[in-house]
């Protein structure tokens, strides 16, 4: 394993980060792996080294921080590893939010953004459900349109000075917000953002006009969720029908239903499979590859298959040629901007 800072910070992360998404309930999604099955995948990611773990109070109602929590107690040395887990959306206790990922819950007053009432809550909850007493990077899952940025920063500020928090991140937004929000915290001797996680793929390129550009000029570190474009560039889909082939995440989730389904989209898994067939890897290792080589601090894995780990740290091991990259980029289109809000 490789290991790297978090941006300017000296949090020393995996290169490799595993989503916990995944891990929790199927109650709250069909394709969401419940304890007994998720607990030797996330063994093996230890084994393998990763020790950055991403979750987020939204998933499985809370229940993946609870699994997440328990399995870095029975795998790890709390010091070693880091814990991030992110807040904005309601917490659905009920599973009502719908099949996609996305989905969301009727708001209820004061249950979901981020107003300081909410930050202050939705922090202990997590720390509740983790089971430890410090988040390492607290992130923001969205913007919320509705709560003066001073508010927010602030807010994460005070949680960070009262030990509960180490360091703060952000999600997909607008860099002109993001750009905000930083200079906000600057001005007032706030804490600000080390990592901004964002939409960024092979097939999803949009991010490098602006919000990349930003990160890297202010030494923010990159996360990207969705490396793979929810497995389209697995390349198991086919023209002409969205399902075939697809995974029942797939199958159920609004991102991958709209936005990877172009010729071009599927030009791109061709140049993808073709580089990975050369290599004599799979097309994932590669699609990660080249995220590690477009300076990205740790993909985002999520893998329900201790293989799809497997594939994802041999990327480690892949140096990409600057005709190889080119090659891998040519196919791409640009695509309508993916909403953050």
């Amino acid at each position: 394993m490789q290991y790297t800072r978090l941006g300017r910070t000296g949090l020393n992360v995996s290169r490799i980060c595993l989503g916990m998404m995944t891990y929790g309930t199927p109650q709250w999604r069909p394709w969401v792996l419940d304890e007994e099955a998720s607990r030797p995948l996330v063994r093996h990611a230890v084994e393998l080294g990763i020790n950055f773990f991403d979750t987020a109070d939204l998933y499985s109602g809370g229940q993946s921080e609870v699994l997440l929590g328990k399995f870095v107690r029975e795998f790890c040395k709390r010091e070693e590893v880091v814990v991030a887990t992110k807040v904005y959306y309601p917490v659905d206790l009920n599973f009502k939010g719908g099949a996609s990922a996305a989905a969301k819950p009727d708001r209820r007053p004061n249950m979901d953004g981020l107003s300081r009432k909410r930050i202050f809550h939705a922090v202990d909850e997590s720390l509740r459900r983790l089971g430890t007493d410090y988040i390492d990077l607290y992130q923001i899952h969205r913007l919320d349109p509705h709560t003066p940025m001073e508010e927010t920063m602030e807010a994460l500020h005070d949680v960070v000075k009262a030990g509960k928090v180490r360091h703060i991140g952000a999600s997909s937004m607008y860099a002109w917000q993001f750009a905000k929000m930083q200079q906000i915290a600057k001005e007032r001797g706030w804490t600000r953002f080390a990592s901004m996680q964002n939409h960024y793929n092979l097939a999803y390129r949009e991010e490098e006009r602006e919000m990349i550009p930003l990160c890297r000029d202010q030494g923010v570190g990159l996360l990207p969720w969705s490396p793979l474009a929810r497995g389209f560039l697995a390349g198991n889909r086919q023209r002409g029908d969205k399902d075939a082939g697809a995974t029942s995440r797939a199958r159920t989730d609004d991102i991958a239903q709209n936005y990877y389904y172009r010729d071009s989209d599927f030009k791109v898994v061709e140049a993808l499979g073709a580089l990975a067939a050369k290599r004599g890897v799979s097309n994932a290792t590669v699609a990660y590859a080249w995220l590690l080589h477009k300076g990205v601090t740790a993909p985002i894995v999520g893998a329900s298959k201790t293989t799809q780990l497997d594939q994802a740290v041999a990327a480690l091991d892949i140096t990409l040629t600057a005709e190889e990259v080119r090659a891998l980029e040519a196919p791409y289109e640009p695509h309508p901007i993916l909403g953050h809000v």
